[in-house]
């Protein structure tokens, strides 16, 4: 089982304080006052055909006691855009500015999240008690807060809770604001090379991720965890982005590779595997694991991207 240092509770410490026990059914949907989230779009606009199955994310944080605040460009507007890169990246910091949010949670994916990262500021963000929750494109903005304001994020998607696997979501984040984080962040994972890893976990999307290369946000990656999973592309592509961070020195510099999934990539019928891939990049010495339960499904785990954790 992954160890990690620094126990955080994401936002919503001083709010647990306050709340109330955990029931024997940690599923009971309590309309107590938990916390109250920031809702952003920060990557692409959410389309408007989906504008029920966000209302329905509403009610669901509404039953387990949280009120969900919605910034103002959460739909797109104009093509892919809810707004511009500066309206985007202000609807982020309202709610680092604003004292009764304890979290933000974003909603979106796709290419533009990197658009607001010269506009965030990243002082106010250091100074915040809030941690920023977002998966797949928001790995650009997840990496940035860390490299520039030294914060965790975490990656996941809080819109699992009206997917497919929404039962199985909801009994982890209910338990999850209830004290037990378990079920939601603790991953079961095996060894590909090596035995062991410790470092600061960073990383993410491996596309969305290399997007920072040659930014002031990419982060050092010396000792450090590197997670990497993918929603598209096949060989030739997981390929040329592997070789994309052997060449800026990346393999050399961390200390352990963690893979997720690579949702199209397994989904291919294929004759060299992702690890097979990355062997090509990689010395013999580097530890490397996998877990099934990081990634895009709908099932996925979340965990935590700025903070030390060990592989064993």
């Amino acid at each position: 089982m992954a160890r990690r240092r620094n126990y955080l509770q994401h936002g919503i410490a001083d709010e647990q304080k306050k709340g109330s026990k955990q029931s024997n059914n940690t599923c009971e949907r309590k309309r107590v006052r938990i916390m109250k989230i920031g809702i952003t779009a920060c990557s692409n606009g959410q389309n408007r055909e989906w504008k029920d199955q966000n209302d329905e994310l509403m009610t669901v944080l509404e039953s387990f006691g949280i009120e969900p605040v919605q910034a103002s460009h959460i739909y797109a507007a104009v093509d892919e855009f809810g707004g511009t890169a500066e309206e985007r990246a202000e609807d982020l910091m309202k709610f680092y500015r604003d004292p009764s949010i304890d979290a933000i949670y974003d909603i979106s994916g796709g290419d533009l999240a990197n658009g607001i990262l010269k506009y965030l500021d990243y002082d106010v963000i250091a100074d915040s008690g809030k941690t920023f929750w977002g998966y797949s494109d928001l790995t650009t903005i997840i990496n940035a807060i860390y490299a520039v304001a030294g914060k965790p994020s975490v990656l996941w998607l809080i819109k699992n809770l009206v997917y497919s696997e929404a039962e199985l979501q909801r009994t982890r984040f209910m338990e999850y604001l209830n004290g037990d984080r378990s079920r939601l962040f603790n991953i079961k994972y095996r060894f590909l090379q090596g035995k062991r890893m410790e470092g600061i976990l960073l990383g993410g999307n491996i596309r969305c991720l290399l997007k920072l290369a040659g930014t002031p946000y990419w982060p050092d990656m010396q000792g450090k965890i590197l997670l990497l999973e993918s929603l598209g592309g096949e060989s030739g592509q997981i390929a040329a982005m592997f070789t994309q961070l052997e060449h800026m020195g990346v393999f050399d510099q961390v200390h352990g590779v963690l893979l997720g999934t690579f949702t199209d990539y397994e989904n291919a019928d294929l004759k060299l595997t992702v690890y097979d891939l990355l062997k090509m990049h990689i010395n013999e010495s580097l530890p490397v694991a996998a877990t099934k339960e990081i990634g895009h499904g709908h099932d996925s785990k979340a965990i935590v991207i700025g903070q030390e954790i060990v592989f064993e």
